[in-house]
Parts: C-alpha cells; structure tokens; sequence
C-alpha cells in the first residue's frame, strides 16, 4: 500500500531510518563491550524487536506483563520486567517462568521482597529478582549506599530468591541537553549502580548483572567499566523530545503520523487537520524545553520537514498546523495546504504517539508499506 492509499490518522515508521538508529545504538554497546537489552515499550511491536534481536540485541526489557506475555509467545526467553512487582501480579509472573521463560523481576523495597519471598515459598519458586537502583532521584529505587539495600539484598538471598541484578534508570536524562552534561549523567548513573552491586557482594550476596540505561545515557556514555548490559528504548524510533535533549536529529526520527487536511481558519491561519491529541496524543514535553514543537513537527508526504510551521493545538480529533514565527514563508495557508493534502507529523514523544493506533504502517524506501502490528494493555 502506498502513503496516498493509508486512510489517516495513521502511526508510519521509516524503515531506513530505524534500521539505522538500530545498527547505531548496537554499535555503541559494541564499542564500550556490554551487552544490549532493548526497552520494548517504545514500540510494543514483534515486528521491530525481531529487528532489534537481529542487529545484536541479547534479551528485551518490558514495562507491563502483557509485553512479556506476548514477546514470549513469539520466542523471547530473556524478560527484565522493569517495574516494580506487586503481590497482585505474582501469579501471572508465575505462569510465566513455569512456561519457561526466564522472566526477571524488580523490587526496591523489603515489603515487595518479602512479598515475593512468600510467594516462591508458596509455589514453589526460585524468582530470579533484581533490585532497581536510584542514581539521579527521577523515580524509584534505592540509593546506593542506603542501609534499604542490603536489608532487600538480604531478604532476597536468604530465602531463597536469586539477586540477579541491580538496575537503574537515568530519566533526568531527558532534562539535559549538552554533551558534556549527559557524559556527566552517564558517569553517575554507571558509578552508582556499580557501587550498589559492589556492596552486595561485599556482603557476601551474589549480583552477577548490572544493568543502566536512558536513551541519551547510552548514547553519551564514554565508559562503562563495572556494567554488565545497558537498556534503552526510544532510541528505536527517536523523537522530538530526543532531538532537544541533543542525541539525534530530526533526519533521523523514524515515526510521524500521517495526516490530512480537512478544512481552514483563513482569519486565524490555520489549517486542520484529522489528527488530534487522540493520533498524537497530549505529551507536550518540549514545552519544557529551549524548542517548543508545540503538538508535532510537520512534513510532507515524502518527509521533507515544514520549517517554521507546528501543529499549535490540538482537540480530540481535530489538529492545528499554524506558522510560527521563526521561518514560516509568507502567503495564503488555505493555498499552501489544500483540503485533501497529506502530511507527516514529528511526534514529541514516539512511545505515547504510538499507543494511539493498533499498528505501525511500516514504509520502505519505494514508498510501499506493510503493517506491523502492536498491543496494548497491561
């Protein structure tokens, strides 16, 4: 099927363009000599993770039970659950490893380590568990040199339950925007989680995996002594937020949802579009940074970037295409953007983009696309 043919509002991934950012990124871990666990969630889809697991990849990262779920049916055994667990969702975990999959999960606390420590002993089970470290104060996890660690690492080891690992995950990340501070970051977030798996073994509780990884860290990092594999995720497709944090540029963002023009606001210099927040979805999160791209970044049909135009608003299914100030070329927007034109829109952020659709149109170089699937769900 051709891009004039695709009904719209539809998610498109560039081959080319993924399969570069893919042989870039499993470049780098070649270079710095760790393995490559992939985050999954970016694109949720068989299709590109089979790509991923080609160029190098040695296991996956997912961020729901689905996820695993449905990677493992399509034969992949090596599973991080990368969130913490929860009593509630042990049995599924359970269904899983008595399936064979080699299924790790996460805890920063003694309550959810006790937790999973009843479980196992309940059914069974040696869980292979590791514990997620804090590095940067984004979000969860256990600061390096708290006494919470060893006290988890402990409950773990003591009863039965591999520590497997300690991960962590560099989301500040996202607010940085120069080399030289996402190198910084990327130091941090190697030392500490080394520094966590180092005290563990000092007492004497085995942490064969240490795993770190943001999408900018592992572009940015220059040495990962002491890290076993880093994970990363959007990186598969890139976006708008990626391009203002500085690690890849607009050439090189694989997703766009395709759009049409449906009518005008002449008086106001609009044009509308059929693609709302609910095919770009409401992240903003360059508003937060030095260029706000408003709700996308428009293209033409062949990909060639509209400067100086955004999509400025957005309604459930109706978006906004208006100039801006810096570059948009003078004249009569009705004439510039027909009723019927189709365009590609740059998403800020490809991991929410993509959860609006059932699918990706993936679209070789010839223009011709095929469909690749994608889940949703928990």
């Amino acid at each position: 099927m051709k891009l004039e043919q695709i009904d719209t509002p539809a998610a498109l991934i560039d081959i080319a363009r993924m399969q570069k950012n893919i042989a870039r990124m499993q470049a780098r871990m070649n270079t710095l000599g760790v393995a490559f666990r992939p985050h999954v969630k970016t694109t949720k889809s068989i299709d590109v993770v089979r790509a991923q697991l080609a160029a190098g990849a040695r296991g996956i990262t997912v961020s729901t039970l689905k996820e695993a779920e449905a990677f493992f049916a399509a034969g992949v055994t090596d599973i991080l659950y990368a969130v913490g667990i929860v009593p509630s969702k042990l049995p599924r975990a359970l269904a899983l490893r008595r399936q064979g999959c080699d299924l790790k999960l996460v805890v920063d606390n003694p309550t959810a380590a006790a937790a999973l420590v009843a479980f196992g002993d309940q059914h069974g089970e040696r869980f292979d568990a590791w514990i997620e470290i804090d590095t940067d104060g984004h979000r969860s996890g256990i600061q390096p040199e708290q006494q919470t660690l060893l006290d988890v690492g402990r409950i773990l080891h003591e009863n039965g339950v591999k520590v497997g690992g300690v991960m962590t995950h560099a989301g500040s990340s996202y607010e940085l925007n120069t080399p030289e501070a996402l190198a910084a970051l990327a130091e941090q977030e190697r030392a500490g989680c080394v520094r966590a798996a180092e005290r563990l073994r000092a007492a004497g509780i085995a942490c064969p995996a240490v795993s770190v990884g943001s999408t900018p860290t592992a572009l940015a990092a220059r040495d990962l002594e002491g890290v076993t594999e880093v994970r990363a995720g959007v990186y598969v497709l890139f976006d708008l937020v990626m391009h203002n944090v500085g690690v890849c540029t607009l050439d090189d963002i694989a997703l766009s949802v395709l759009t049409t023009v449906i009518g005008h606001q002449e008086d106001k210099g609009w044009a509308i579009l059929d693609a709302g927040w609910m095919a770009l979805s409401r992240d903003r999160g360059t508003s937060r940074q030095g260029h706000d791209f408003g709700y996308g970044q428009p293209c033409l049909l062949n990909g060639t970037l509209l400067p100086g135009y955004v999509v400025s608003g957005a309604n459930q299914e109706h978006g906004i295409l208006a100039a801006v100030a810096d570059g948009a070329p003078a004249g009569d927007i009705a004439q510039r953007f027909p009723i019927g034109m189709k365009l590609r829109i740059l998403p800020n952020h490809a991991c929410a983009t993509g959860a609006q659709f059932p699918e990706y149109h993936a679209v070789a170089a010839d223009g011709s696309s095929v469909e690749w699937q994608r889940f949703y769900g928990w």
